[in-house]
């Protein structure tokens, strides 16, 4: 719209002082023309009478307006100051004779030196109002204000029309985008507005097609993956129901079957027709009884390598957003890394904390070594161990998935202790969490209550 004002106004303005100019030489050629029709009386006669009379012949304006001076009567009304008529009266004389045009009170006077024999020279002086010099001139600066006003809106509208084209594609365009990062893989944009824009829609486009069929094949890469992981399992089965009915057999079986049913599991959501990546369980769980639960099994294994193992805080449920099979997978990941990673005896503890500020912990803490390089121990696919490096990751991902954040360090027990934060389902925090508060975690209060020392009996 700035732009479009500047150029009317660059438009107008001129328009405008050629219009005043035009109108002012219109009346000074008027008053020209009267000087010339006074100028043909004063070659006949310059008797005063007889000017007189011809001045009445020409009409009441040219009486009212005209003068003539030098005559040895004068005649009309003088405006123009005697200096202004003497001096061009001895210009003249002296053989420069040229009219000029001179400022008078109310208008402006022509003045034009008229020889009349005998190198006398009378000067015929034609008075033009201020009236007839802006005759018309605010009528013309009005109209071309208003065509001016009426471009710069009309330019306004086209400009809107033309900006809402282009911003209704660019929203399209970013709608989609976002309807493709949080999931929906079937979302298309038909390409429109200016090139740029259509070029962006149609690579968008491809770039989900392309999205889509990777997903697609990873997908059922995964799916054959754990399909074959099907004929191991499968042995495994099988030697395992030769062992004797003992303790140990049974917690061999139960793993096993439990294994099973994760490939199971994995296959049907690897094989899954849908559009939509939906990376979330809207069902949350209980931390405290997924905790329970797990602590069965791993205190078991715990007790064969002369562990000491312990919850705490699992005695008050803590519910949260995350899926509870997710929450398995994490809670498996790190217990596995302890009893891998560190020397048989080691102790470890499981500690569960609903904190005031919206969050619940899960903190366990080993006696171990520790972990020489927390940082480097998150990124994935990264170990010092030998191992593929996705447990932690695995615990990460849980992590945010919650709406909150993981922190390794070292814990109470002197070894290494991961933090994990999770959002509390029925209290949510009204702040994001910052990885500074969870380093607190292992020191509050409310987790040194102990649920349960379990020993190998």
């Amino acid at each position: 719209m700035a732009v479009t004002t500047l150029v009317a106004l660059a438009f107008v303005i001129p328009l405008g002082m050629v219009v005043e100019q035009l109108v002012r030489e219109r009346a000074l050629s008027e008053a020209e023309r009267q000087a010339v029709a006074i100028a043909a009386v004063l070659s006949v006669t310059t008797d005063p009478a007889a000017v007189d009379r011809a001045l009445e012949a020409i009409g009441d304006s040219a009486r009212s307006r005209v003068a003539v001076h030098n005559l040895s009567a004068p005649v009309g009304q003088q405006r123009a100051q005697d200096e202004d008529i003497s001096l061009l009266a001895a210009q003249a004389a002296t053989g420069t004779i040229r009219p000029v045009v001179v400022t008078v009170s109310g208008g402006q006077s022509y003045l034009e030196p008229i020889d009349i024999g005998s190198w006398r020279f009378v000067v015929i002086e034609v008075y033009v109002p201020d009236s007839e010099l802006h005759r018309g001139v605010r009528g013309a600066w009005l109209t071309l204000s208003l065509v001016a006003f009426g471009l710069v809106i009309a330019s306004v509208v086209v400009g809107d029309r033309l900006a809402a084209k282009v911003v209704r594609s660019a929203r399209k365009l970013a709608g989609a985008t976002s309807a493709l990062g949080e999931g929906q893989l079937d979302v298309r944009v038909t390409p429109s507005g200016p090139r740029e824009l259509a070029d962006a829609g149609e690579s968008f486009n491809v770039m989900a097609d392309r999205i889509a069929a990777l997903l697609a094949n990873e997908r059922e890469l995964i799916a054959d993956l754990s399909h074959r992981l099907r004929t191991p399992l499968t042995a495994l089965r099988l030697d395992a129901e030769t062992l004797d009915d003992t303790h140990a057999g049974k917690r061999i079986q139960d793993a096993i079957a439990a294994l099973e049913a994760e490939v199971d599991q994995i296959i049907r959501v690897a094989r899954k027709q849908t559009t939509t990546l939906d990376c979330s369980d809207t069902q949350g769980c209980d931390v405290s009884e997924v905790v329970s639960e797990r602590m069965k099994f791993w205190s078991a294994v715990a007790g064969d390598q002369d562990r000491e193992c312990q919850m705490i805080g699992v005695d008050q449920p803590a519910p949260v957003t995350v899926a509870r099979s997710e929450l398995v997978a994490a809670l498996d990941a790190l217990l596995g890394n302890v009893i891998r990673y560190t020397p048989q005896g080691v102790s470890f503890e499981v500690a569960v904390s609903r904190r005031k500020d919206g969050y619940v912990a899960v903190r366990i803490d080993d006696a171990g070594p520790g972990i020489p390089d927390p940082e480097r121990a998150l990124r994935r696919g990264t170990s010092d161990r030998g191992s593929t490096g996705l447990g932690l990751d695995i615990v990460r991902r849980v992590a945010v998935a919650g709406k909150g954040a993981v922190n390794v360090g070292r814990g109470r027990l002197g070894g290494a202790s991961v933090v994990i934060l999770l959002a509390d389902a029925e209290r949510p925090s009204s702040t994001s969490n910052r990885f500074g508060l969870v380093g607190r975690l292992s020191r509050e209060p409310g987790e040194q209550r102990r649920h349960s020392l379990l020993r190998r009996s």
